[in-house]
């Protein structure tokens, strides 16, 4: 009998080191990339608005060419710009049509992170149940009570 409770006192801690564990750490990663790609959306947001005072005329910045050491330059007018909408496929916008595009992404992306959440959320309630079934498999039904 102890043999079998061995046994599978085993077996629930391989499920739980390698396939919830796991599963959880390949959740946070992609809720890392998605939080990411927010991030590199919104930054673009922010230069589009930023440029559209200046999208006829271009506008003056410095541009750092190696070791800190900036130069002057001139932009020309931003008429159509390219943007990654995925797969890695471009296409060319114009900016009023990116600032649309990008809110819906951004948009899309946050229900992926509510999704990527709630499916974390499931795992880290499975992997409590394993951690109270091995309790209870371990020291039995009196330290379950806690």
């Amino acid at each position: 009998m102890a043999k079998l409770a061995s046994t599978i006192v085993t077996q629930y801690e391989t499920f739980l080191n390698e396939k919830l564990r796991g599963d959880l750490e390949n959740l946070r990663k992609q809720l890392d990339c998605t939080y990411q790609e927010i991030a590199e959306y919104l930054e673009l947001q922010l230069m589009l608005v930023k440029t559209s005072d200046t999208a006829n005329t271009g506008f003056k910045t410095r541009v750092d060419i190696g070791c800190n050491f900036y130069v002057r330059a001139q932009t020309d007018p931003v008429g159509r710009i390219m943007i990654c909408v995925g797969l890695g496929l471009f296409t060319e916008m114009e900016p009023r049509e990116a600032l649309d595009f990008i809110e819906k992404k951004i948009k899309f992306l946050e229900e992926r992170v509510t999704k990527l959440k709630q499916d974390s959320a499931k795992v880290k309630a499975n992997i409590k149940i394993v951690l109270g079934i091995l309790r209870e498999l371990q020291f039995g039904s009196k330290q379950s009570e806690y």
